[in-house]
């Protein structure tokens, strides 16, 4: 099988023949139709300080399982998280990270959705939104951003705001259900908001922290890091709150299989969509690299094997 592949940091990435995995027990073995591209995998190639597996999301057919698997069988359709190599022909999904793919769903339809979706839903979860309440969504066009402005109108948001590196985002945010979109640089980014949910980290959280009322709260769930100073939580009563999925995964996964459930809801009722932005080669991976890399996409980045 093929599989997608670096040496040293920065990469390049190639592609290799490997030998097909062997699921060991209570773990699938899946022919890869739908490869997600997320920002922390691009991030652990041009940051780690030695090569991994180029792990994710993925979505395809349980073509074999291992011992003790009960709740799949060869021919379902399933998506989850991999934790090894994942950007190949073939991947090995744990049963705790699988779950299965509706009817009604493409393979690119699960990796859009349901990975990404976790995140933004959980995110969403974490600000304990109230109806009527103004929100802001940084990288409102990302693949966990374009579903966190859906999912927050979903809540009963008042007001949302979707924050772009790039203006020429804006329609596209817009089209996703926000009421305004403002960019990274812009001197003002308006009125106020009662929570924000930030995926970009960094310098930006600053800002995100003064975009909220008093008594506002900030969800950070970006892997760029950052630093706030105490004083500016203080002189508003305002408040930090760092959401991270895996956490969920491992240690509450009856509300994991709660919240994967609300995303398939959504969209069989035609409430949530995930946006691709494009769909590459598992020999393009650099190229799909790239436009995560420059902040280029609007939605999903997609590797089609």
């Amino acid at each position: 099988m093929r599989r997608v592949r670096y040496e040293s940091p920065g990469g390049p990435l190639f592609v290799e023949e490997a030998p097909l995995p062997v699921p060991g027990p209570g773990e699938l073995l899946v022919r890869a139709e739908a490869i997600g591209v997320t920002l922390p995998v691009v991030r652990k190639v041009t940051e780690a300080a030695e090569p991994v597996p180029l792990g994710g999301e993925i979505a395809g057919e349980v073509v074999a399982a291992g011992e003790g698997v009960t709740g799949f069988g060869t021919g379902d359709r399933v998506t989850g998280l991999c934790f090894g190599h994942g950007y190949a022909d073939f991947a090995v999904l744990h049963e705790t990270m699988a779950s299965p793919v509706p009817g009604n769903a493409s393979a690119v339809d699960a990796v859009a959705l349901v990975r990404s979706g976790l995140v933004a839903l959980g995110a969403l979860e974490a600000a304990r939104p109230e109806p009527g309440e103004a929100v802001l969504v940084t990288a409102a066009a990302s693949g966990v951003g374009q579903l966190a402005v859906q999912l927050a109108r979903t809540r009963g948001a008042g007001r949302v705001v979707g924050a772009v590196s790039d203006p020429g985002k804006a329609d596209f945010v817009r089209g996703l259900g926000a009421d305004h979109v403002i960019s990274y640089g812009d001197a003002s980014w308006g009125t106020p908001v009662d929570y924000v949910l930030d995926a970009v980290g960094g310098e930006l959280l600053t800002r995100a922290l003064h975009a909220l009322v008093p008594e506002g709260r900030l969800v950070a769930y970006s892997s760029g890091g950052g630093a706030i100073q105490a004083y500016d939580l203080l002189v508003g009563a305002k408040s930090v709150i760092g959401f991270q999925m895996a956490r969920i995964a491992r240690g509450k996964p009856e509300l994991y299989e709660q919240w994967r459930e609300e995303l398939w809801r959504l969209f069989a009722a035609g409430e949530l969509r995930a946006r691709v932005h494009g769909e590459f080669a598992l020999e393009d991976a650099t190229k799909a690299h790239a436009e995560i890399e420059g902040r280029s996409n609007l939605g999903k980045v997609v590797l089609i094997p």
